[in-house]
């Protein structure tokens, strides 16, 4: 009795928060279960129209190219680098961009983007760089376990830079930096703008001119943010079109997006909570379905 009224008074506050965004069920747009080998799926990054996705720390440091229909496991591709906590994935055509920057508790001086050559369906992984940086504005590195403002999970290729967008567990927003992909020094991240998403932005993907971001809340809401490019590379000076997917105990932890000219792929990995385990679910969205 004590779970169902528990279940009860987290549904209405999750209903009472996401009436304030449209409602768009992405439970109807299930595709399948991803497989065990990714079930820590954090990313996902189309490449010369091939879907990728990895698993982040405690996990192996390999990419897995899945099919886009199904979400099944196509390929594995090993590399070299260290999976301290893998968040982001990105490319620019020639090179795989991995973000090794996951920093849910603030304390990392080691954040960091490896950079690999991919040929020929083949990481050359003896052609890999590091791309070190650090935000200007951090000054307290004090543990603050998913209360940072300087946790990340996302990453863009555009412009010839590297955009990153933080996951700003206090202030509930979101900041966008940029990267210099040649600067293999310990770089300073260029703050461009930043916008008062309401939840953290777990991961990004940029298409036809527009910036998308999911994410979610404490609370289990699941949220896409979707932002039409104003000038090249900034994002924020217009209100997004902000959709509640639903919750994370019936979608799963929503880490991963990808947009290509069909529609919208999302991934979740594995959600735990005392009411509920959630699996790991591959969601396709049709373009036509977003009405963009």
């Amino acid at each position: 009795m004590k779970k169902i009224f528990l279940i009860f008074i987290l549904n209405i506050s999750i209903i009472s928060n996401a009436q304030q965004a449209e409602i768009f069920k992405l439970k109807k747009f299930r595709v399948s279960v991803l497989s065990d080998s990714i079930k820590e799926t954090s990313g996902l990054n189309f490449f010369n129209g091939k879907l990728y996705t990895f698993n982040d720390s405690g996990n192996l440091p390999e990419l897995y190219e899945i099919d886009s229909n199904s979400g099944r496991i196509l390929k594995v591709l090993k590399t070299t680098a260290e999976n301290k906590d893998w968040e982001a994935l990105a490319n620019d055509g020639e090179n795989f961009y991995i973000g090794d920057f996951g920093n849910n508790s603030g304390t990392r001086k080691d954040l960091k983007i490896y950079r690999i050559p991919f040929q020929n369906n083949v990481l050359e992984n003896d052609l890999m760089k590091t791309i070190s940086f650090y935000y200007p504005e951090q000054n307290d590195f004090a543990p603050k376990n998913i209360s940072t403002d300087y946790d990340l999970e996302s990453m863009i290729y555009l412009n010839g830079n590297i955009h990153i967008f933080t996951k700003e567990w206090a202030s509930k927003s979101t900041t966008h930096y940029i990267l210099d992909p040649e600067n293999y020094e310990n770089q300073a991240a260029q703050k461009v703008e930043s916008y008062p998403t309401g939840f953290v932005v777990t991961d990004a993907a940029y298409f036809d001119k527009k910036l998308y971001t999911v994410g979610y809340t404490k609370k289990t809401e699941v949220f896409l943010d979707v932002f039409n490019e104003s000038e090249p590379g900034i994002f924020f000076r217009e209100k997004p079109r902000h959709l509640y997917l639903g919750s994370a105990l019936s979608v799963g932890q929503i880490e991963g997006i990808a947009v290509d000219e069909k529609g919208v792929y999302i991934s979740g990995e594995k959600f735990y909570s005392p009411i509920k385990k959630t699996k790991p679910f591959f969601y396709f969205i049709p373009k036509e379905k977003l009405k963009f």
